[in-house]
């Protein structure tokens, strides 16, 4: 697959309806770009892959809006809104915040959103100038998954 035709694909997962097969999500990033730190940084509205991972639907359940990377080291990775739909930044959930850091992945070095209170990482690769394709990794996942995929578009 060339990155021309994985974007295709990308859009089309992106609109189905039913469970989406992670492994075609891996073929999918395999041909993606990777991307800098400094490359992503701003404010990003989130959606999720749903691939049966446990954590699917978890993110709905906290009406989580999306990252604001402000700098490296200020990293806001759940945007949430409240009652009255403001947004704050969840750090009970996410048990603090992040930072921004290039990380090997899969033999790629690539933007890694890294969470300051658990062994959790996010993976960022490009699909185009203003989406992210994502994968959740970090201690508690086995080296061959399941991850948990997701999607970025940079808000304007």
């Amino acid at each position: 697959m060339n990155a021309s035709k994985a974007r295709a694909r990308f859009a089309e997962l992106r609109r189905q309806d039913s469970q989406v097969p992670a492994a075609e999500l891996d073929e999918i990033w395999a041909v993606l770009d990777t991307v800098r730190p400094e490359e992503i940084l701003g404010e990003w509205k989130g959606s999720e892959f749903d691939t049966g991972h446990p954590i699917n639907g978890q993110l709905d359940q906290v009406r989580w809006y999306g990252k604001t990377f402000a700098t490296l080291k200020d990293v806001k990775p759940l945007i949430c809104r409240n009652d009255k739909g403001e947004l704050y930044s969840n750090t009970a959930l996410g048990k603090g915040e992040a930072s921004l850091w290039t990380v090997e992945f899969r033999g790629e070095s690539t933007a890694t959103m890294v969470y300051d209170g658990q062994p959790v990482f996010d993976h960022f690769k490009r699909v185009d100038e203003n989406t992210l394709m994502g994968i959740m990794n970090g201690k508690h996942f086995s080296a061959d998954g399941p991850f948990f995929y997701f999607v970025l578009e940079r808000v304007a």
